[in-house]
């Protein structure tokens, strides 16, 4: 009888997308805001308990090695209700059931930001975009349209540039850096600070550094570099913790700050990145580096409901401010589930494009440096045992081998220390460049490697320029080595460094394709089985979140992308032609092309 009542049921096109929605017989139609007819289906009440949503006739991709496919689910409250075959599923649909036909398409677990910074992702929208250019000049002409718009003393801030990116180098340049002459002579009543790509460094104009009072006598910071030319004048460029001299707060320090903000503009860039968030297929991000202002302001949104992400936190502050908070701060699925802080972010090291990756030898670019260690060692000890004693995780910012070598000694010893603690999950986040001899400590130890995919084919066609051929073959971005050793991969993006998109992001994990069509070591991409698993249960294990999240199953919460292309099969080149359909988070469809 049900199946009869259900044949009954007529289709309604959702948008461009091809997938449907089943409704009721004469059921009154109404339109949501991207026009998509949207009803209710209407089917014979059975003694099975009734779903919330059903989706149906697609390719379900569960991540679970016993049932890794599925043709329907359906949810009940946040949680998923029953898997199956459509057929299967059907007795799950009652009145009030809203029943999505996917037509075929491809629906997965929700993606899990591994590394990302929130309020920085979403400042970035609200700040001069610097990301697209291939000139020095180009940024001057965006820069000199913003002043025009300014009013005198008005700060304008932008973000995203890369010397190493641009067709030709600027004139005139220090090791390649551009000198402020030209952006100071276009602003001269304008404060402005434009960040790097990668967050490690900026480059400020005249006005800037006067208001801040940096002149030739000013020392570099430990950790950190003003940049000057031969006769000892700051050409502008501030590498790490020097670019805390200009203005210390979330404009030039990775870890985005609120305590010193306005709290409407934090609102609002929060609200930009969520927004860009769902409409990518992200139902979690781990916030890579946050100060306890900014965790209470997330904790407010979450609450009120302005916010849907689910976040897992990790807590940026100085020891001291750690040892005083750090027991008020450890949630464990908060606000049903949607925030968790038990994690310590520190760095140890700068980025590679800015020379600030601290390395076991010199840069081929610049002989005379090794990177810059931006945390002493002292201190990241000191850090472990605050971590370890309270129960949190710890994850260390480091991207070169020098680095990555030092956190493996750090966390090594502590480990050794306390041998009565367990799974305690330290990461290394992004873990970009490694010495052959540390690869396998990774798996030795358990310390999960938090990467970005994206970075390798981003940075690819600079790295050679920085490390060499042997260096680069032997410990640049190198999942497979890492994966064999036993080692967790999870994956991410580092917004705002680079764009948000899983797509993107899988792309590269699966291809290591650069711009020009070369593959970066191609022995070192990873299968899509992989690059999927890192993209929702690794980061989900990264997280001890593997119970709840990063793969479908009953019981578990029904967190859900449904895409418009099947990125498990179709050609190299159609995986970024893939679009979000639908973001599910929670049983709750938060977005929907």
């Amino acid at each position: 009888m049900i199946a009869k009542k259900y044949t009954m049921l007529c289709a309604v096109i959702v948008g461009i997308s091809g997938v449907l929605c089943c409704p009721a017989a004469k059921p009154p139609l109404h339109s949501d805001p991207s026009g998509t007819q949207v009803v209710e289906a209407t089917v014979t009440p059975s003694d099975t308990q009734p779903a919330d949503l059903v989706l149906t006739n697609g390719k379900i991709v569960t991540v679970e090695a016993d049932v890794p496919e599925v043709a329907a689910i359906a949810i009940k409250g946040d949680s998923i209700l029953a898997m199956g075959s459509a057929a299967e599923i059907e007795r799950y649909i009652h009145k009030e059931t809203r029943v999505i036909d996917l037509v075929g398409k491809l629906a997965m677990p929700g993606f899990i930001e591994s590394h990302a910074h929130f309020l920085s992702l979403g400042h970035a929208k609200m700040r001069l975009d610097l990301t697209d250019t291939t000139t020095w000049q180009e940024v001057l002409d965006r820069v000199a349209r913003a002043v025009k718009q300014a009013t005198p003393g008005e700060r304008i801030y932008g973000r995203g540039w890369h010397q190493e990116k641009w067709t030709a180098p600027p004139e005139p340049n220090v090791d390649g850096l551009p000198v402020h002459g030209p952006l100071s002579a276009i602003s001269p009543r304008n404060p402005v600070i434009l960040t790097h790509a990668s967050g490690h460094s900026c480059i400020a104009n005249a006005k800037a550094m006067a208001v801040a009072g940096i002149t030739a006598k000013t020392r570099d910071p430990k950790g950190g570099e003003i940049v000057k030319d031969t006769a000892g004048e700051p050409i502008g460029v501030f590498r790490e913790t020097a670019t805390d001299l200009l203005e210390r707060g979330e404009h030039q320090n990775e870890e985005a700050q609120v305590g010193d903000q306005d709290q409407a503009a934090a609102i609002k860039a929060m609200t930009l990145a969520e927004k860009e968030c769902l409409a990518k297929g992200i139902t979690t991000f781990h916030d890579a580096g946050t100060d306890f202002a900014t965790i209470d302001l997330m904790r407010h949104l979450l609450k009120e409901g302005t916010l849907k992400l689910r976040f897992n936190v990790m807590v940026s502050e100085d020891n001291k401010t750690l040892k005083e908070h750090l027991r008020d701060y450890k949630i464990i699925g908060g606000q049903d589930h949607h925030l968790t802080v038990r994690t310590i972010k520190r760095l140890i090291d700068g980025a590679l494009g800015a020379h600030g990756a601290w390395l076991l030898a010199p840069y081929n670019s610049l002989p005379t440096s090794t990177g810059l260690n931006t945390e002493a060692i002292d201190s990241m000890k000191e850090v472990a045992e605050i971590a370890i004693e309270n129960g949190f995780q710890l994850a260390t910012h480091a991207i070169g081998d020098r680095a990555n070598q030092e956190t493996l000694d750090i966390y090594e010893a502590a480990f050794k220390r306390h041998p009565d603690k367990k799974d305690l999950r330290w990461r290394i986040e992004h873990a970009q460049h490694l010495s052959e001899r540390d690869i396998p400590r990774f798996g030795d130890l358990g310390v999960t490697a938090s990467m970005q995919a994206i970075h390798c084919t981003s940075d690819g066609p600079w790295v050679f320029k920085r490390l060499g051929k042997k260096r680069a073959e032997e410990g640049a971005y190198v999942w497979q080595k890492l994966m064999e050793t036993g080692a967790m991969v999870c994956n991410g993006t580092d917004a705002p460094v680079e764009d948000v998109d899983p797509i993107a992001n899988f792309h590269a994990a699966v291809t290591r394709q650069l711009k020009d069509g070369t593959v970066f070591f191609p022995d070192q991409r990873m299968t899509r089985e992989q690059a999927l698993r890192s993209y929702t249960i690794n980061g989900a294990y990264a997280a001890f979140e593997e119970s709840l999240k990063g793969s479908l199953k009953p019981g578990k919460l029904a967190d859900i992308v449904v895409l418009s292309k099947d990125i498990m099969t179709v050609p190299n080149d159609e995986i970024l032609k893939t679009e979000v359909l639908f973001t599910i988070i929670g049983g709750e469809v938060v977005y929907q092309k």
